[in-house]
């Protein structure tokens, strides 16, 4: 691919992604709350499932997404129970938390099929790959090998912007020494993490 069109993408990339939406709530509530630790397989499939959505639109399958429309709804609605239920665990985490007392870290499949979930059934994200994306690139013309620059480039990308996030929230989460500053983060937390369930549940 030429240069240009990577630089395009890379920069509309990054002003879509590193705008707060329910990938970026839901990764920012979890570090906030259980800090850095176990939260890899989270943004691994957070950068697999834009990864898929790009081959879709790359490769002319748009029309799968709705072929399969059932299972990416049955998908969505999934992930928007699960993290409803982060949420609620958010709400009522006890606010005594010593250095030897943290809470343990979730299971790495049930963080990686967060991720999956929150990515595959946002639909801002959909729209960007399948609707967006061919605005500004000519994807009739995309080889297997600018298949592969763009995906290079994506996760380059993605992986600046989330993990800048997650660095913020981590900073931030350094900061609660009290128990009452900590009830109040779990409690912003838990109200970002259901907001971006209530995200992803309206918009169609």
């Amino acid at each position: 691919m030429d240069l240009t069109s990577l630089l395009i993408f890379a920069g509309t990339l990054l002003v879509a992604s590193g705008s707060p939406g329910p990938s970026i709530a839901a990764l920012v509530s979890r570090v906030m709350t259980r800090g850095m630790s176990g939260v890899l397989p989270f943004l691994i499939a957070m950068w697999v499932g834009e990864a898929i959505w790009l081959s879709l639109a790359v490769f002319g399958l748009a029309y799968v997404a709705q072929t399969f429309h059932l299972a990416f709804v049955v998908l969505k609605w999934a992930g928007v129970a699960y993290l409803a239920w982060l949420a609620w665990k958010m709400w009522t985490a006890p606010a005594e938390v010593g250095e030897g007392d943290l809470p343990k870290a979730d299971a790495p499949m049930r963080l990686f099929f967060a991720g999956m979930a929150v990515t595959l059934g946002n639909p801002k994200i959909m729209m960007f790959y399948l609707a967006l994306l061919p605005t500004f690139v000519d994807l009739a013309t995309v080889t297997v090998t600018g298949w592969a620059e763009l995906t290079l480039t994506m996760l380059a990308v993605l992986i600046a912007v989330d993990c800048s996030w997650a660095f913020a929230a981590a900073q931030a989460r350094k900061l609660l020494k009290s128990p009452r500053a900590v009830r109040f983060a779990n409690r912003v937390s838990a109200g970002t993490m259901a907001g971006a369930a209530a995200a992803i549940a309206t918009r169609g």
